[in-house]
């Protein structure tokens, strides 16, 4: 992993009442605790993304593995071998020709904070543009800017926007990509038909819920790859395509990054700190290279599979984790919650 600094894998753990006390470098009994300063180390929900875990974070804090308790459990290694399908699948992604990367500085996790510009040049250098123009990546671009970024302000989709959606959802169903993920959930016992399948994600990543005091102001999609603003901070905003874009425009200031992915590849994988129209965002992890097919796909994989957990992939051979979110406080179908974020833990 080419990384200024050591990520542990962050996963959810479950410890009986005998485990409560432990020492000061140790995670036991502490999984997933708030963050507190004065600790020499860190078992909170972020220390994966500022490296500071204690050593034996992965270790304690364990996964359950989502449905370890029911008869169609999907296990770790039944996600592994899917995500490297999808991996291969990905046909529509860029070629190294295609992407021209200047990552520039890379620093330390206690200078996230800073909002220090270390990086006087833009990240993309190059892109070929001739990607934007295949089906899914311009059903996808389509769909950016159907949303008002600023949290607690009502979204309203025209009925325009509304065949955008169904528009991208049929373009990314027609690729190698999310057949290969229909097929695994279908034999896993997820969903009865295709239909099935479209609909449950058309309701998973458009449904609207609040963030705020505004009834509908929030939604996966928005949230994960457009990018939304609360108190004055860049929330979500995890996709290469509209980073690049927004770059483009003036609106994105690269300022530095903290991880760089193993891939000599694409996709590839980059934490990095940037504003957003002069708001700051201080841990942005996202894809490089990759299609639109190919992130809706993990990032769906990983929201069924291990809701609200950590999720744990292997792509070309490295492991990489996802972390999703739910919205507990609205539902669709079936008492299923929302996704409210999805974003990439790390990469060892």
């Amino acid at each position: 992993m080419r990384a200024c600094i050591p990520l542990a894998l962050a996963v959810l753990c479950g410890l009986a009442w005998a485990d409560l006390y432990s020492a000061p470098t140790s995670c036991q009994g502490r999984c997933y605790e708030a963050f507190d300063k004065h600790q020499q180390c860190h078992c909170n929900a972020h220390c994966q993304e500022f490296g500071n875990c204690c050593k034996d974070f992965e270790s304690l804090c364990s996964d359950r593995e989502g449905f370890s308790y029911s008869s169609d459990a999907i296990t770790k290694e039944e996600i592994q071998s899917i995500s490297e399908k999808i991996y291969r699948a990905d046909t529509n992604k860029a070629q190294k020709e295609d992407i021209i990367l200047n990552r520039q500085n890379c620093i330390s996790p206690s200078e996230t904070r800073d909002q220090v510009d270390h990086c006087p040049k833009p990240l993309f250098t190059y892109v070929n543009e001739k990607l934007f123009s295949k089906p899914t990546y311009a059903a996808f671009i389509n769909l950016l800017n159907n949303y008002q970024r600023a949290t607690g302000h009502g979204e309203h989709f025209s009925t325009q926007q509304l065949a955008e959606q169904d528009a991208f959802l049929r373009e990314i169903m027609k690729t190698a990509v999310m057949k290969e993920l229909y097929s695994f959930l279908h034999y896993q016992n997820r969903y009865g038909s295709e239909q099935e399948f479209v609909d449950d994600l058309k309701n998973m990543w458009f449904g609207l819920y609040s963030r705020g005091k505004e009834e509908g102001d929030s939604s996966g999609f928005e949230h994960v790859f457009s990018g939304e603003v609360k108190k004055g901070k860049v929330t979500g905003f995890h996709n290469w395509i509209r980073f690049y874009l927004q770059e483009k425009e003036g609106l994105v200031d690269y300022y530095s990054h903290i991880l760089d992915g193993p891939w000599d590849s694409y996709p590839d994988v980059l934490a990095m700190q940037f504003t957003w129209d002069g708001y700051y965002k201080e841990v942005g992890s996202a894809f490089i290279g990759s299609s639109p097919e190919f992130e809706f796909a993990l990032y769906s994989l990983c929201f069924i599979a291990r809701p609200g957990k950590v999720c744990q992939l292997s792509l070309g051979g490295y492991p990489l984790a996802i972390r999703t979110y739910t919205w507990d406080s609205s539902t669709y179908g079936n008492g299923k919650k929302y996704i409210a974020t999805a974003y990439i833990v790390s990469s060892t």
